[in-house]
């Protein structure tokens, strides 16, 4: 059983940056990917980034966040951090780590399969 700790979340006026962090514990090997998805109100869950166990980078094909979301991993590998640069009002939304066995787990939105953190919300107004 994998516990997500999700953090880093606030409120930052638009153009700010804000990073978040997410700590594994347990059961290591069912979270070899790891990663963030985010939902705002009256939205579907949209996937944002995820890290694999050989440090690389997925991103989804969305221009306006190309280049402003950047995932890694600490050097413990059980935590990832996502750098979150020149945020805008459509960012706002609720962060929720994500973490899965291979990246067909984590791309899966289900709470049937993977592991999910409680989330850390993020706020971008002026």
């Amino acid at each position: 059983q994998v516990t997500l700790v999700d953090s880093g979340g606030g409120w930052v006026q638009p153009g700010g940056s804000l990073r978040l962090s997410c700590t594994a514990s347990g059961g290591a090997s069912e979270a070899l990917v790891m990663g963030w998805f985010r939902q705002a109100p009256g939205k579907a869950r949209e996937f944002v980034a995820a890290i694999n166990e050989q440090d690389h980078t997925i991103y989804p094909q969305e221009p306006s966040r190309r280049g402003r979301f950047i995932i890694s991993r600490g050097g413990t590998k059980n935590t990832v951090y996502l750098q979150m640069h020149d945020l805008r009002s459509e960012d706002t939304a609720m962060y929720l780590c994500r973490a899965g066995i291979n990246l067909t787990a984590f791309m899966t939105v289900s709470v049937e399969i993977g592991y999910w953190g409680q989330g850390t919300q993020v706020t971008v107004s002026s």
